[in-house]
């Protein structure tokens, strides 16, 4: 499968693919059994799977992972890798979901973790970045809104306004993925700022964390 490639990728992706393969067949598939039992008996506990919290054998595996070198590999500063070059390693974690938790690099927490390393303030990659990079936390993405297309933000209703120090959010967002979990601690919420001038620029991002006051709780659509 890589054939069609082999003249675009680096020394330092066969390492990377090396290490990764070697996590995936000696620490994460011999913890399946361990990890299938836990999440069986912590299913037990909760009225819907979606509540289910993380095994306790993920915490083991993400230390392994960063100790390995194999966590976070989806960021380019950290994998030293290209998009095309990360591709086939992304396959191997699609492929087994255990191995993409371990690894920390399932959406959505991959694409928000993104856009706070990319756009946040230090402040906000203290208290947010860092324990969703260490795996202590999860995140998700409040786009989906009711009766429209949401994919097209110039669609999405939701209002963020400013009131002196803080923002006002007035929305209904729904079918939010992993927003029930356990661990999700804050949201990236997509909303609009203004409502005037050009169509694909009155649309805004802001962090809502799930303690915030007004925020609905476990009210969501998975």
């Amino acid at each position: 499968a890589l054939l069609p490639y082999k003249n675009k990728l680096t020394p330092r992706f066969f390492e990377v693919r090396a290490k990764v393969l070697d996590f995936i067949e000696n620490v994460v598939n011999p913890a399946l059994p361990t990890y299938y039992s836990q999440r069986d008996e912590l299913l037990k506990t909760v009225d819907h799977p979606t509540k289910c919290p993380e095994p306790p054998v993920l915490n083991e595996l993400r230390a392994q992972a960063k100790a390995r070198g194999v966590m976070n590999l989806f960021l380019p500063e950290v994998c030293k890798l290209s998009v095309l070059e990360y591709s086939p390693i992304g396959e191997l974690l699609g492929m087994n979901e255990v191995a993409n938790y371990a690894m920390n690099c399932s959406a959505p927490d991959s694409g928000n973790m993104e856009v706070l390393e990319r756009y946040g303030t230090e402040a906000q990659k203290k208290q947010w970045l860092e324990p969703l990079l260490n795996g202590e936390i999860r995140s998700a993405f409040a786009m989906t809104e009711p009766g429209v297309a949401s994919s097209d933000a110039t669609n999405i209703s939701t209002r963020i306004e400013r009131d002196g120090d803080e923002y006002v959010i007035n929305g209904h967002k729904w079918w939010i993925s992993g927003a029930i979990r356990p661990e999700c601690k804050v949201f990236i919420l997509m909303g609009k700022t203004s409502f005037s001038g050009p169509a694909h620029q009155q649309q805004s991002m802001i962090l809502v964390p799930r303690d915030a006051p007004g925020f609905p709780g476990n009210n969501f659509g998975m």
